[in-house]
């Protein structure tokens, strides 16, 4: 009989008086974060996905617009209407070299201080940086394509600083079974950025027609009132939703993970879910703060050299690597494609006004076009199956198509190029390229990362993943641009189109090392043990 005691006590050993009870505290921290796991779709999700989306519509408002523009400076400050190479670059290359740093920089300091801490300071950056561009002028010591590149840098760390933070809000509020459709609906607001800057050129060219026909070659003053309008009303948006950002809550799970609170983290959820409110007071005492995995530079490193861990990183990073050098290959440089194409050519002569005009005119309409046929239905084509296909299989399928396409676009430019029908194919092979970059892997490569890492690094890996995709979009501007015409102007896209197929290509092995996410709970993807993740708790 003692020696059954002996072993009861050994199994079930004496809690000491004043310990926190260790099994409660796990299963109240599971039970909380199932209530968000299993919440039905309610007016708050809605909020959450409107907020973080019209981010979104900025971003890609204030990224390719510039497509536009740069047509449009051309005609205002170029020698014979015409930029310089690496002004043209510079001005392009600018946006993307800006997002990298701001993705690395707010992707970490959301994870150190908080998501609702920085949800609203990129989204400023990026108002006045635009402001600033609108306003930018020329003086003896100062060029204007010089200050448009220095305004467009600051409003890339802006816009880089969004794609973690509305990732990991969208990801940590949503629930298990439509946490893809809601991450893909915020991120689907990005084509109808691009739409609706496509939109804006149309109409302030139409509003400015009258002056450029009566203006001399190269209508260099109106056009400056078109590309300044184009720009600044960029903003606009972004001033819109800036309020809303300023208020959205913390994400429960960096309460209780991050700052440790569960108590509080708890609280947040019942506030949230069943009332759509959050209260907040910086003045209450804490009365515990359990002991679970600390972010620090140790961590992050033991944590990420295990092949486990590290592949994943390597995979969602490389990804978004190689379909950015694509998908901002053929983006901020549309208007330059569909110029050497000649799609929409100018029946006007080549140095009158009517030739700016319609030239203006059919580039804005190209990228409408472009937006419509494939960006747009990309992303819901996306939106529809992620919950159900998955994430993987999408990417998979994506980089394998968009293999085959840019092959076909590469090996048959020269033939589809020299008939109007062969154009108008190879404007349909463009769009389908489009289509299966957003049913595809750019929307996957920004779900993923949001999913597939512990809550106290997530943000910064997701931003680690997005400034990887924005060092491919470097490249492949800083490439464009020197490239491009080689052999004579615009001779070189055929070849350009042949290496994005290789990228796509190594996509396709990278993709085989990230998880698949769907269905899954964000504290499953981790890795980590949920059953004791909380070790201890300090009572005040």
């Amino acid at each position: 009989m003692s020696n059954a005691v002996e072993q009861l006590s050994d199994e079930y050993p004496e809690k000491p008086r004043g310990q926190p009870n260790l099994i409660v505290l796990n299963e109240r921290r599971r039970a909380a974060l199932a209530e968000i796991d299993n919440a039905p779709f309610s007016w708050f999700h809605v909020k959450i996905c409107l907020v973080a989306g019209v981010g979104f519509f900025t971003d890609a408002y204030d990224i390719f617009a510039i497509s536009i523009a740069a047509t449009m400076l051309n005609y205002v400050y170029g020698k014979n209407a015409v930029l310089s190479t690496w002004q043209t670059t510079g001005i392009k290359a600018a946006t993307p070299v800006g997002n990298l740093f701001g993705q690395l920089i707010f992707g970490w300091l959301a994870d150190v201080l908080g998501r609702k801490r920085m949800y609203g300071i990129e989204l400023m950056i990026m108002i006045i940086a635009t402001f600033g561009q609108a306003l930018s002028g020329q003086a003896p010591a100062v060029g204007i394509i010089g200050a448009l590149i220095v305004w467009r840098f600051i409003m890339g760390v802006g816009i880089g600083g969004d794609y973690p933070l509305s990732a990991i809000i969208s990801s940590e509020f949503a629930a298990t079974r439509s946490r893809g459709r809601l991450m893909t609906a915020v991120f689907a607001f990005q084509g109808w950025g691009q739409f609706v800057s496509s939109l804006v050129g149309i109409v302030v060219v139409a509003a400015y027609k009258d002056a450029i026909l009566k203006a001399p070659y190269p209508s260099a003053t109106p056009v400056d009132y078109t590309w300044r309008l184009l720009i600044g009303l960029g903003c606009v948006p972004g001033v819109i939703a800036l309020y809303f950002r300023l208020t959205i809550p913390e994400t429960p799970r960096f309460t209780m993970d991050v700052e440790r609170n569960v108590e509080q983290a708890a609280q947040d959820i019942e506030n949230v879910l069943t009332t759509g409110k959050y209260v907040e007071d910086d003045d209450a005492v804490v009365s515990q703060r359990v002991k679970a995995p600390r972010a620090s530079r140790a961590d992050f490193i033991a944590h990420f050299s295990k092949w486990e861990n590290g592949k994943v990183l390597l995979g969602t990073a490389y990804s978004w690597f190689a379909l950015d050098i694509a998908f901002y290959g053929l983006g901020l440089n549309s208007s330059t494609i569909l110029t050497a194409i000649k799609f929409g050519k100018s029946s006007a002569k080549p140095g009158t006004s009517l030739a700016v005009y319609q030239n203006l005119h059919n580039v804005c309409v190209g990228n409408l076009i472009l937006s419509v046929a494939g960006l747009i239905p990309g992303y819901w084509a996306s939106f529809l199956v992620i919950d159900t296909w998955g994430r993987k299989p999408i990417q998979l399928m994506g980089f394998t198509v968009l293999t085959v396409l840019f092959l076909t676009m590469g090996f048959a430019y020269d033939k589809l190029i020299s008939t109007h029908a062969g154009t108008n194919a190879f404007v349909f092979l463009y769009c389908l390229t489009n289509f299966f970059q957003n049913f595809g892997p750019n929307t996957t490569t920004f779900v993923v990362p949001g999913e597939a890492f512990p809550t106290r690094y997530r943000s910064t890996a997701h931003g680690i993943s997005a400034a990887s995709g924005k060092l491919g979009a470097v490249v492949a501007q800083l490439g464009f641009g020197q490239l491009i015409n080689i052999g004579g102007k615009n001779k070189f896209i055929q070849h350009i189109m042949e290496i994005f197929a290789f990228f796509m290509l190594t996509g396709i092995f990278s993709t085989l090392l990230i998880p698949e996410t769907k269905q899954k709970t964000l504290e499953d993807l981790s890795n980590e043990d949920q059953e004791r993740y909380i070790s201890g708790a300090i009572t005040a």
